[in-house]
C-alpha cells in the first residue's frame, strides 16, 4: 500500500528527532593563543617576549581588500587545432598590450572560446592589466619537449634600494605579531611607503641554529651568513615620531643579538600587475608516467604583484599546476586543481602548487599524485597563507621544504600523507630547519611533525587530526601543540576569521 506524502512526513518526524539527538556537533574549544571575543574580535596571548600567532590576514589580491573583477572581454579567438594557436593567442595578448589601461588599470580580456588550442612552447603576460580567460571546455596543450611554464607571467626588472633611505631598528626585540618598532630616524619616511623590512643571517644566528654543522653528505653546503638575508615587503601606514606602523606584521621576531632590523625604502620597475588567469584546462602531452622532458607548470607568476589565478585545472605536468617565484606578491590562487602529474618521483618534481614570494593566497585548491602540493622554498618570506586545500595520494609531505620559511599559515588542509615543519637536515644539499612561525591549523593528516627550530621563535600545531611522530631527527624541540585529535577548535579558520574580524565583520 503506498503511503501519502501527509502520512510519511509525521512518520519520518520522530526518526529525524533521535537523528539529530545523536548527531549532535562536538563542543567547541579555544586554543590558549588565540582567543575569540563576544563581538567577534580575535584577541592573541603573547608569551613571556610578546610573541604572538601573527595576522595572516593582508595576503592575496590587494591584501584580501578587494573581490576579485570581472574583466570586460576585449577580444575574442577561436582554436584552430594546430600549432598555430600559440601564435595567434600571443598576437592576441600583445593587441591588448598596446592598449591604454583604463582608470582601474586594466586593458582587457582575451576570451579563449571552447575548443582545443595546442602550445609547442609558452604563452607569455609581460603587461599589466591583462586576463587570459577560458569558457567550458577550453584546453590548451602544453606540446613542449622541454620543461617551460605552459602560461608565463612576469614583468621585469628587480627591487632597488632607494639610497639613502635605510635606517637601523632601534628596539632590541621585535616580537612576531607585532606590526610597529623604533628606527633611529623617521623623519625620511611617509604613510604610504613602499619599505622592505630587512632581517640579516648573521653567522652568530646560524651557529645557534646549528646549520653550520650540518651532518655532511656529498653535496651538503652549511649555511653561510648573508645568504638567509630576509626581505619583507611591507607598506608604512603610520609614523609617530620615531615609531613606524607597517602593514603587515613581523613574522620573527628581529633580534639585536642576531643583527636586529634594518628599514629602507625601495622601488621596483617593471614589476607588473593585475593580471589574471582564468576558467582554463591545462593538459600537457608526455611519453610515460615517467616523463622528463615535457612541460613543467600549467602557470608560473614571477615579477608580479596583485594577480591571480582561478579555475585553472592543470593535468600531467612535472612540476605544478601553479608556481609563484620569489618576486611574485599579493596573488590570490582559487578554485584551483592539479592532478596526475607525469615525472620520475623525487626531488624538484611534483609541486602542485608552490610559494616562493610573500604576501600570498592559496585557497580552495586540490591535488592527486604530487610530492610537496602545498609548499615554500628557501626563504620565503610570509606572511603567506594555505587554506581549505586537499591532497591525495601523495609521495612526499606538505610544509615549508628547506631552508627557513618565515610566517606561513596552513590552515584546513586535509591530506593522506604528512605535515611536516621540522630540521631536514643535510636532505637536498643541507636543507636544515625548515621554518618559523609556521601554523598548521585544524589540518588532517596520515602524521606529522611539527617542532620549532633551536634559535628564532617557534612553530604552532592546534588541533590537528592525525598522528603525531618524530620526524627525521631525533631530540628536536617540539612546536607548540594543542587540541591533537580533538574536534572542534574555534575559529575553525583561523584565515578567516582573521579577515572577518579585521573587516569587522
Amino acid at each position: 500500500m503506498k503511503l501519502s506524502k501527509k502520512i510519511i512526513f509525521p512518520l519520518l518526524l520522530p526518526v529525524l528527532g533521535c537523528c539529530s539527538f545523536f548527531m549532535l556537533p562536538a563542543p567547541g574549544w579555544e586554543s590558549k593563543f588565540v582567543k575569540v571575543s563576544k563581538t567577534g574580535a580575535l584577541e592573541y596571548m603573547p608569551d613571556a617576549q610578546g610573541n604572538t600567532i601573527p595576522d595572516f590576514s593582508r595576503v592575496g589580491y590587494y591584501f584580501g581588500d578587494r573581490p576579485l573583477p570581472r574583466i570586460a572581454v576585449v577580444k575574442t579567438i577561436s582554436a584552430t587545432g594546430t600549432d598555430n594557436d600559440q601564435q595567434h593567442i600571443q598576437a592576441a595578448i600583445d593587441e591588448i598590450a598596446g592598449q591604454t589601461p583604463d582608470a582601474d588599470g586594466f586593458r582587457g580580456a582575451l576570451l579563449l572560446k571552447k575548443g582545443t588550442y595546442y602550445i609547442p612552447d609558452r604563452i607569455r603576460i609581460t603587461t599589466s592589466g591583462i586576463v587570459l580567460r577560458g569558457e567550458a571546455g577550453t584546453r590548451l596543450v602544453a606540446t613542449a619537449k622541454t620543461q617551460v611554464s605552459l602560461i608565463d607571467v612576469s614583468g621585469s626588472g628587480q627591487a632597488r634600494e632607494v639610497p639613502g633611505s635605510r635606517v637601523k631598528i632601534t628596539d632590541g626585540y621585535v616580537p612576531t605579531g607585532a606590526t610597529s618598532f623604533h628606527v633611529a630616524d623617521a623623519s625620511g619616511f611617509r604613510p604610504g611607503d613602499a619599505v622592505i623590512l630587512f632581517r640579516p643571517g648573521t653567522q652568530q644566528w646560524i651557529t645557534d641554529l646549528q646549520m653550520d654543522r650540518i651532518v655532511t653528505r656529498p653535496g651538503t653546503k652549511q649555511w653561510r651568513p648573508g645568504e638567509y638575508d630576509l626581505r619583507y615587503e611591507r607598506t608604512i601606514t603610520k609614523i609617530a615620531g620615531n615609531k613606524v606602523t607597517v602593514d603587515n606584521p613581523v613574522v620573527m621576531p628581529l633580534e639585536t643579538k642576531y643583527g636586529g632590523g634594518e628599514l629602507y625604502k625601495y622601488t621596483f620597475e617593471g614589476r607588473i600587475r593585475q593580471v589574471g588567469v582564468e576558467d582554463l584546462l591545462c593538459e600537457s602531452t608526455f611519453d610515460a608516467d615517467t616523463a622528463e622532458n615535457h612541460a613543467w607548470d600549467a602557470v608560473a607568476f614571477g615579477k608580479a604583484e596583485h594577480c591571480w589565478v582561478t579555475g585553472v585545472t592543470a593535468r600531467y605536468f612535472g612540476y605544478s599546476c601553479v608556481n609563484l617565484k620569489r618576486d611574485a606578491r599579493n596573488i590570490s590562487v582559487l578554485n584551483s586543481n592539479c592532478f596526475e602529474h607525469k615525472s620520475i618521483i623525487t626531488g624538484s618534481r611534483r609541486y602542485s602548487f608552490n610559494n616562493s614570494g610573500q604576501l600570498n593566497l592559496f585557497m580552495n585548491c586540490h591535488a592527486t599524485d604530487g610530492r610537496h602540493d602545498y609548499v615554500t622554498g628557501a626563504i620565503t618570506c610570509g606572511p603567506n597563507v594555505f587554506v581549505h586545500c586537499t591532497a591525495k595520494r601523495t609521495h612526499a609531505d606538505i610544509g615549508p621544504h628547506h631552508r627557513w620559511a618565515s610566517g606561513t599559515l596552513y590552515d584546513n588542509i586535509v591530506t593522506d600523507g604528512e605535515i611536516n615543519v621540522q630540521d631536514r637536515g643535510n636532505w637536498g644539499s643541507g636543507h636544515g630547519w625548515a621554518g618559523v612561525t609556521q601554523v598548521v591549523w585544524n589540518c588532517t593528516v596520515k602524521r606529522a611533525a611539527i617542532q620549532s627550530p633551536w634559535a628564532s621563535g617557534k612553530n604552532y600545531c592546534i588541533g590537528l587530526t592525525g598522528e603525531k611522530y618524530n620526524g627525521r631527527l631525533k631530540d628536536r624541540p617540539d612546536a607548540e601543540w594543542e587540541g591533537q585529535n580533538k574536534p572542534g577548535v574555534t575559529p575553525a579558520s583561523l584565515y578567516q576569521a582573521q579577515l572577518a574580524a579585521r573587516k569587522g565583520k
